[in-house]
């Protein structure tokens, strides 16, 4: 069974705990109607489509 040569430092520690908290940019994809950028699997906001049909009524 493997050893540790040295003793790991409570920074590196948290730091590899705090990779998780990382904040990522969220998903994009346009609409395949009018071409806005959208959020993925959400009806469009400014036309109302979602896949193939009129999810929203917009003015």
């Amino acid at each position: 069974m493997a050893v540790p040569k040295k003793k790991t430092s409570k920074a590196k520690g948290r730091s590899r705990r705090a990779s998780a908290w990382r904040i990522r940019p969220g998903g994009r994809s346009t609409c395949s109607r009018c071409g806005v950028v959208k959020r993925p699997h959400r009806a469009c906001g400014s036309c109302g489509w979602y896949r193939d049909r009129q999810a929203l009524e917009v003015e």
